[in-house]
């Protein structure tokens, strides 16, 4: 090759190597979300309820098993874990999965949920259903009433066991996102769906039920804690999984997902290395000035931290504005909430945080302006030094 070709080739990659170079905030190729086989996919932060990854994430799809997520929630948070519970006629010989109830059998709810959730009992469901609502429609009104209340807005249940029953029953990866996010702050919940064995009562029998979790996952992958496996001829694999590293826990939800497991292990490996818990802000962090009708100048500051998972990048698209609700700001209102500090990325509201005056706020008298009588009163009794 002579000089002048070398030449010209140096010039083109020169001329053309900015473009090479992704702009800041971007995602390059080798950053992008893993291929997955699932039809529908969601994976979630779960602290903050961010959703990390979506694929047809608002679509309505049968949910299976998954919808026991619900059932247990809704069980724990309106039921009494030892009360004893007597099997119904109609929770006896559900089809599909089954912990073998019998009629007249007592249990205590709290046993029950771990039939439930390890493995996937619709008698227990139905059993469940019957001692917190009542009934099935009773009980599923109010699994309907705690999706609308989570903002669960493409999902709607018809029993508390997920078999395909009627096109009424479905969800959407990201409502079942939500409600695994949710239902992951309950400690009892977190404490039955890692559990990867459990011994419960069988009355009638020599031994005790031993309950082995369907979840593959609570073996195949670091820090795996949760949540529930489903499947129906219909509905296809269905999983909900999460894990905890480092202190963070993500969730996923996949929706007919023939290679399920490393459907899962895959979104939590990209969303772990992708996204970072971010401080943006911290309690007691001096976010603002105002003066007060006194002319006193008030420090605002946030009544809690706010951290949120961020990419590469994103730091640059945060935003924040103080929106005060009272009119009148004063030295009185200190550990009262008088607004809040909106957070933004990018066009989306991310986080609201409570903002109030700062106790420790200097005023006009300390800074040599005249103290009343009983400003210095009150500094004599405390101890301070005051100057005439």
């Amino acid at each position: 090759m002579n000089v002048r070709k070398v030449l010209s080739v140096v010039l083109v990659v020169f001329l053309f190597f900015p473009l090479l170079i992704p702009p800041a905030g971007t995602v390059s190729a080798a950053a992008a979300a893993p291929g997955i086989s699932a039809e529908a996919a969601a994976l979630i932060d779960v602290a903050s309820g961010r959703i990390l990854y979506s694929k047809n994430g608002s679509k309505k799809m049968r949910i299976a098993s998954l919808t026991k997520t619900m059932t247990a929630i809704v069980a724990i948070e309106n039921g009494r874990m030892e009360e004893v519970v007597r099997v119904p006629k109609e929770a006896v010989g559900v089809e599909g999965s089954s912990i073998y109830l019998k009629e007249g059998e007592k249990l205590t709810l709290e046993e029950l949920l771990y039939g439930l959730m390890l493995r996937s009992g619709n008698d227990a469901a139905v059993a469940v259903a019957h001692h917190v609502g009542g009934s099935v429609p009773g009980f599923v009104y109010l699994m309907n009433e705690k999706a609308a209340m989570l903002g669960m807005a493409h999902t709607h249940f018809t029993n508390p066991h997920g078999l395909d029953d009627s096109n009424m029953h479905y969800s959407t990866a990201e409502d079942m996102a939500k409600l695994s996010a949710y239902a992951l702050k309950n400690p009892l919940f977190r404490q039955i769906v890692s559990t990867k064995v459990k011994n419960i009562s069988w009355e009638g029998e020599a031994y005790d039920r031993r309950l082995q979790n369907k979840n593959k996952l609570l073996h195949l992958y670091q820090g795996a804690d949760g949540v529930k496996t489903g499947y129906t001829k219909l509905a296809k694999r269905c999983l909900a999984s999460s894990a905890t590293r480092d202190g963070r826990q993500l969730a996923t939800i996949t929706l007919n997902a023939p290679d399920d497991w490393n459907d899962s292990m895959a979104l939590m490996d990209w969303g772990f290395q992708q996204f970072s818990p971010v401080t943006l802000v911290k309690k007691g962090e001096a976010i603002e000035t105002v003066q007060s009708p006194r002319g006193d100048v008030l420090k605002l500051a946030a009544m809690n931290d706010w951290v949120y998972p961020l990419r590469k990048g994103e730091d640059g698209q945060i935003r924040k504005e103080v929106i005060l609700q009272e009119k009148r700001i004063t030295q009185e209102l200190a550990g009262s909430h008088v607004g809040f500090l909106r957070i933004t990325l990018g066009e989306r509201v991310i986080g609201k945080v409570p903002i109030t005056v700062q106790d420790d706020t200097p005023t006009m008298a300390s800074k040599g302006e005249p103290r009343s009588f009983w400003q210095r009163i009150w500094e004599i009794m405390a101890g301070g030094m005051w100057s005439a």
